[in-house]
């Protein structure tokens, strides 16, 4: 029975790590595409420290949003989740509530169905 721990959890460590790798690669191409964009050079040490960062970030996102979807005793994180994660961010907060607008906008009945959804799913 340890073995079959051991080995899970070696598993999750190797997947992190992929997921840690890839978000960085990703955070570095866009921290270089801009800059370029831009004009600037930026030095690879700075340029590592913004991957990190940003993925500390994230890591802290979402296990913000998994706390906020747990408090309301939910399996899944909503909008409001993502909105409320936003909020000492007052620019990106308006921007996340602006486009939750503009989707229950354009369609305001599947709003209506995932709610009954996500209420099926909770129980």
């Amino acid at each position: 029975m340890e073995n079959a721990d051991t080995n899970s959890e070696g598993e999750n460590d190797a997947e992190m790590k992929l997921l840690r790798d890839k978000f960085r690669l990703s955070a570095i191409a866009i921290t270089e595409s801009q800059a370029k964009q831009n004009g600037m050079t930026v030095s690879k040490v700075v340029v590592t420290c913004i991957a990190d960062l940003a993925f500390k970030y994230t890591e802290r996102v979402a296990k913000d949003l998994h706390l906020f979807a747990q408090h309301a005793n939910r399996k899944s994180v909503n909008m409001e989740d993502v909105i409320l994660c936003a909020h000492r961010n007052e620019h990106l907060s308006g921007l996340l509530r602006t486009f939750s607008n503009d989707l229950k906008a354009k369609d305001p009945q599947s709003e209506r169905k995932r709610k009954k959804e996500i209420k099926k799913n909770d129980k």
